[in-house]
């Protein structure tokens, strides 16, 4: 890897957030790509990776024996710290808990379930282990489970989210507030400013996912790769609350969801109309009417698809330009 990306950024995140993301994990800088669905396998975890971010493979769109073929794969393409994203809502999730275990996998990011389920276990296996929360009374859940980060995730984020709506402006210094260990802000961060601004609210390092859902080396549909770039303010909603809370595309599927709660919120339809594998069909497969499009508010200041590695250097060089303001 080339070292134009090295700014003396890492001294600077260290100042402004005492760098224990860095320290947890053992990485350059406190930037976690997210663990998305349909876009996280070891080509887009191993770049971050080798960047000096942490690199995670997305559990939920993978079939056990297709999670370990990652993970091999993975392990191949960088010597630096890498980990695995497990959203709870899946099936199978023991057998990959036990295919984590059984790798050598060091660091695990779970969501969209209690942090309790399996801190205690991983932890006793030596993982590092983060959990995803979209709200203060879910944070303070994880840090009694035990959990060494929280990931506090703001409703501008895309695919699964909470159900309250809370912003990451108004998130991240509440659950600051209330909580001690490591925390990762998430949820509408895609420039180096944003970044920073994030740590000034609080947060030790940030978990980025739509930025890097539209690279090179993320596993997405080229076709959903450019509609990302194309995406505008208002582009996307938060919906299907009564099901899995998800920010999606105002595309035709959506408006069938839509069209659905003007005659009442009867979960069986709900789930009806969006059927098996509507996000593979989305976003891998590259269906971009009838599938499932998952992506943050903050697509609307993307407009490029770029190599991980360009992307880190505009990463920190807008944080360092960033400056400090003044009053």
């Amino acid at each position: 890897m080339s070292n134009f990306i090295d700014f003396g950024v890492a001294e600077k995140m260290y100042r402004e957030s005492q760098n224990r993301i860095s320290r947890l994990f053992n990485i350059k800088y406190p930037i976690v790509q997210g663990g998305m669905i349909w876009h996280s396998g070891w080509k887009l975890a191993s770049a971050v990776s080798n960047c000096g971010g942490l690199g995670l493979i997305g559990a939920g769109s993978m079939y056990p024996d297709v999670l370990r073929d990652h993970i091999r794969k993975c392990k191949t393409a960088t010597d630096r710290p890498f980990g695995v994203n497990v959203p709870m809502l899946y099936p199978n999730l023991d057998e990959v808990i036990d295919i984590i275990l059984e790798e050598g996998v060091e660091i695990i990011f779970t969501s969209a379930g209690n942090p309790r389920t399996y801190t205690e276990t991983l932890k006793k296996e030596g993982l590092k282990v983060a959990h995803v929360v979209s709200s203060t009374k879910f944070a303070l859940k994880c840090q009694e489970a035990g959990v060494d980060a929280v990931v506090a995730e703001g409703f501008e984020a895309g695919g699964h989210n909470g159900r309250d709506e809370t912003t990451t402006l108004c998130l991240i210094p509440n659950v600051r507030k209330h909580i001690d260990i490591p925390l990762i802000a998430a949820g509408g961060i895609a420039l180096g400013s944003q970044l920073k601004a994030a740590m000034i609210l609080g947060a030790d390092g940030v978990q980025i996912g739509s930025r890097f859902a539209a690279t090179v080396e993320a596993s997405g549909h080229e076709a959903w790769k450019e509609k990302i770039t194309g995406l505008n303010e208002g582009d996307t909603q938060l919906t299907l609350k009564e099901l899995a809370p998800v920010r999606l595309v105002k595309n035709k599927f959506f408006r069938d969801i839509e069209r659905l709660y003007e005659t009442g919120r009867d979960t069986e339809a709900l789930t009806a109309t969006l059927g098996r594998a509507r996000a593979k069909r989305g976003m891998f497969e590259g269906d971009l009417e009838e599938g499932e499009l998952e992506i943050g508010q903050v697509s609307a200041v993307i407009d490029e698809v770029l190599p991980v590695e360009t992307v880190f250097a505009h990463l920190l060089k807008e944080f360092e330009a960033a400056g400090n303001p003044t009053l």
